[in-house]
């Protein structure tokens, strides 16, 4: 059996094995803050899965204020409808932020991609990449999706935003532009 002197792998840690050491000690401090599953402010984000984007400091909230939905480029799809629409009618949630951002990976990747896949792995994914070449029309789409869901309770306030990425600031998007 070799030893960790002669296997320096065995000296290395995962980054899974880092962040559960990181919540060992998150939870020696812990104590239950005794919320409920209910955001406080009763707002669903939907924002994109890039890790530039810290969505809690850049909008001033707090553990429990609301209900975040990531996924690549912020896109509302069947899966996102399906999480605000558990948002909405069992949580209780009534506005929607949609946030896009500013150098997206999803503005330089294509549909090609989904072939690409298929070609590499011999079946093609049921799931749309969600690419865009214009973030403002991707967030007009995004509302629009949101707007129109039968499965959604309110839909009157639902408004989207593009973070950019450098400046760390929300540009509203007009959805009739």
């Amino acid at each position: 059996m070799p030893t960790s002197a002669s296997n320096p792998a065995a000296n290395t840690h995962s980054v899974t094995d880092q962040l559960v050491s990181a919540n060992r000690d998150y939870a020696s401090g812990f104590s239950d803050p005794g919320m409920d599953a209910r955001p406080v402010r009763n707002v669903a984000v939907v924002a994109c899965m890039d890790a530039r984007l810290d969505l809690h400091a850049a909008l001033g909230l707090e553990l429990g204020d609301c209900h975040t939905i990531r996924n690549a480029g912020g896109v509302v799809t069947d899966d996102t409808i399906r999480s605000l629409t558990i948002s909405q009618r069992a949580l209780g949630t009534r506005s929607v932020v949609l946030i896009h951002h500013t150098n997206c990976g999803l503005e330089s990747i294509t549909e090609e991609f989904r072939y690409e896949l298929e070609m590499e792995v011999g079946q093609r994914p049921a799931w749309a990449v969600e690419a865009f070449r214009d973030v403002d029309q991707d967030v007009r789409q995004s509302m629009q999706r949101v707007r129109t869901s039968p499965f959604l309770l309110h839909t009157d306030d639902v408004r989207g935003f593009v973070f950019d990425v450098t400046a760390g600031l929300l540009r509203e998007i007009d959805p009739r532009s």
